[in-house]
Parts: C-alpha cells; structure tokens; sequence
C-alpha cells in the first residue's frame, strides 16, 4: 500500500472561498471526533494519516449479502433472517439504492447551509416497515468464539456511523425508523477442517439511534476546517502519540 500514500496531497483539500462542493464522509466525521488534529491536518492541509490494508473478505461478506438481499427486493419478500430475529421490514426498492450505496462517488448526501460543505454517507442497505418509515442496516464481519454484541467501546463508532445515516435521510426528507439493525456475520472456526469453505453464523443485532448530535458536531468540523490554527491532538490517538514520540527521539538524537 506504501507506493500509493501520498503525505502531500493536493487534491480533496477543503478550501472555504471554493465553488465546487466538498464533500466530508461519515468517516472523516468520526475522524474529527477521534482527533481534531488529525483531522485538520487530513482535510485541511492534505496530510493523512498512512492508510490501512483493505480488508477483503470483509468487502466479499459485503457483496455477497447486498446480492442476496436484492433477490428479496425484486420479490418484495423480507429475508429469512429478518423471520427468525422478528424484522417486520423489507428490503427497500427504491430508484437512488445503489446510489446510495456508493460512498466513494454517491452516497446520501446533504449540503450545509452557509458552507460549500456537503456531508456524504454511503448505506450497506435500506430497509423499510409497515409505517413507511425508512430502516438504516449495515453489514459487519468477524471472527471470534463469543457472541457478537455491540457492547465494546471500540463500537461507538459503528453507532455514530448509523446515527449519521439516520440524520442524512431525515435531512433529505425521509421518514426513519430510530431503531436500525447491524447484520453481524461471525465466522465460524469450530468446523473439523477447512475443506475451501468458511461458514458464518449471522446475527441482527437491533440498535436505537439518537442523532442529535451530529448536526452540532458537522458544524464544529466545519469551524475546525476553518479556523487558521492546527487543533490539539486527541486523547487516544495513537497516531499523534506516536509522532510525539518520534519526535522527542529526534530531539535527541540530534540535539
């Protein structure tokens, strides 16, 4: 991945006097709440942090349940899963789905008012209910031997992720439905043999969103973006900690 990052870049740098949009995902949202600085420095002056290996067979869950979830939509049949966990729901039809399911060129997307910011998120699935109301789900892969919850600290960020989709639909006009649904697919290691096949235990795990934060926090972003002055690191990030740590070994070393 090292011959593609780029500690430079030039592009898809926020700039307020700009005509042309820019757009702030749900991730660079959530980056902003884990670190300020970090953020800045990313948006701002075109320094991201160095990126992550793509996670592959989480991409191939991704695609392999949107196609079956789609055989339900052309039918207008809820999914077996959706019986079994007491989903009164369907998988939603509607003309802009794959749109916004694509978060790298779509996506849900609203403007801010008074900015050229427009916030993006791109949806696993839509779901709807009898009321009419609008069911945000996302897709989760892993592997481990207890059930899956959503109980870790490290999950705050699947929650946000969910309540900002809420807040993009309902900003966009759209009856929501509060609660929204991870599909957690586990996989299974307890098989005597591999024999080319991993087998996942799938679970929808219920969650209660409360969007009422984000509007407030976008607009912080926003004046974040704003402002001439680079932002404190966050409390737990680990990048900062670990360039801080860097460079007190360079004081050092070259004092």
């Amino acid at each position: 991945m090292s011959q593609y990052y780029n500690p430079n870049r030039t592009r898809n740098i926020y700039d307020p006097k700009s005509s042309e949009l820019f757009r702030l995902s749900r991730g660079k949202i959530d980056n902003f709440i884990t670190c300020p600085r970090c953020f800045y420095l990313d948006r701002k002056l075109g320094i991201a942090q160095p990126p992550g290996y793509p996670f592959s067979l989480n991409s191939a869950v991704d695609k392999l349940l949107k196609k079956e979830l789609d055989i339900h939509r052309a039918k207008g049949t809820p999914h077996p899963l959706m019986k079994t966990y007491g989903v009164d729901a369907i998988p939603l039809t509607h003309e802009k789905i794959e749109e916004w399911r694509d978060s790298l060129r779509g996506g849900i997307t609203f403007r801010i008012e008074g900015s050229n910011v427009v916030v993006t998120g791109g949806v696993d699935d839509m779901w709807i209910n009898p009321q009419s109301e609008y069911i945000v789900v996302d897709y989760k892969a892993t592997s481990k031997e207890e059930e899956v919850t959503l109980d870790a600290d490290w999950q705050i960020g699947y929650k946000r992720q969910m309540e900002i989709y809420q807040w993009l639909f309902r900003k966009n006009g759209f009856a929501v439905s509060s609660t929204g649904y991870f599909v957690y697919c586990n996989g299974n290691t307890d098989k005597e043999a591999f024999d080319g096949k991993l087998e996942f235990d799938i679970k929808i795990i219920p969650y209660l969103g409360d969007d009422s934060w984000v509007e407030n926090t976008i607009h912080d972003a926003i004046d974040c973006l704003n402002s001439n002055e680079i932002p404190a690191p966050g409390a737990d990030c680990d990048y900062c900690r670990y360039v801080e740590a860097v460079r007190k070994i360079d004081e050092v070393a070259y004092a």
